[in-house]
């Protein structure tokens, strides 16, 4: 039994079947099944039941047993390397940085630059991931370090990137378009427009409205704000968003206004999961953002 198998092992498991593992991980799926036989074979124990083709693939009994020792496996690995790159003061590495669709361009393109520059030898993996898909990619191990909308707490620390004010994005001819700043209780009955659920921000929208007794009618899902703001100005409803997302993508015919009668703000954080070593590339990002944040204070 080698480590390699292992990570098939989960990575079949955290994929819920042969095909999507062996995209994943570059190998042919033949050859996965191939080792995965071997495996099976070694321990002299089925570990998987295969179903249908299409269908997810379960574990037995002794496959839960397995996969949970291999994760420990694997993420001792994972420490130890990390340990010995600190040991040896290595600026090199890999960068896994999970990043929000929303908000990501504007606030850590900079950043990311600065990275670059500094540490030209580590390589900047950058994967956009919905606020949703970030927890889970970090407890994987896809990913070290997410941005996003999070509240922290005893599973994941961070540090605290950006504040911004909620508005209401709306058609000019609208009605409550007359006023300067509206109550969120006028958006009741109110069509809306809305990211879908994969981001944090709909999560948030939907918290707000319920706790105002806003009642949201037939959302229209999206998953791009350019979008969203196109559809506002096409009379389709109003939208809910962060000032500077709004500001960016304003178009004729759409107004924005103060949102009011609600503590709703878009916070965005780094966040990584507490208690877990992190990498030479992790710690000097991290840095980096802190040294970026007090120049702008």
């Amino acid at each position: 039994m080698d480590l390699k198998t292992l990570h098939y092992f989960v990575e079949i498991v955290n994929s819920k079947g042969f095909n999507r593992a062996a995209a994943k991980i570059h190998i042919s799926q033949p050859a996965l099944s191939k080792s995965i036989n071997q495996l099976e074979a070694e321990l002299e124990l089925p570990l998987l039941l295969r179903g249908k083709r299409g269908t997810a693939v379960t574990l037995t009994t002794h496959g839960q047993l397995v996969y949970q020792y291999a994760q420990k496996l694997l993420d001792t690995k994972r420490e130890l390397f990390t340990a010995l790159d600190a040991l040896k003061g290595l600026n090199k590495g890999e960068l896994k940085l999970g990043l929000a669709p929303l908000g990501s361009a504007e606030l850590f393109a900079p950043i990311i630059a600065k990275y670059r520059q500094r540490y030209p030898q580590i390589h900047t993996q950058l994967l956009v991931r919905g606020g949703v898909e970030q927890t889970s990619a970090l407890k994987q191990g896809e990913i070290e370090l997410a941005t996003g909308i999070i509240e922290l707490n005893q599973e994941f620390e961070g540090i605290a990137i950006h504040t911004e004010p909620m508005v209401v994005v709306l058609p000019s001819v609208h009605p409550l378009a007359e006023k300067a700043v509206i109550p969120i209780s006028a958006l009741h009955h109110c069509a809306q427009i809305m990211f879908e659920p994969e981001f944090s921000l709909y999560e948030m929208v939907i918290n707000a409205c319920d706790n105002a007794q806003v009642t949201i009618e037939n959302p229209t899902l999206v998953n791009q704000p350019e979008f969203g703001i196109a559809l506002v100005a096409a009379g389709i409803g109003v939208m809910l968003l962060p000032k500077f997302i709004a500001e960016r993508y304003q178009l004729a015919g759409v107004v924005s206004r103060q949102l009011t009668e609600t503590d709703l703000n878009w916070r965005m954080s780094l966040f990584w999961e507490k208690d877990k070593p992190l990498s030479f590339a992790a710690n000097a990002m991290i840095n980096l953002l802190q040294e970026h944040l007090k120049e702008k204070s």
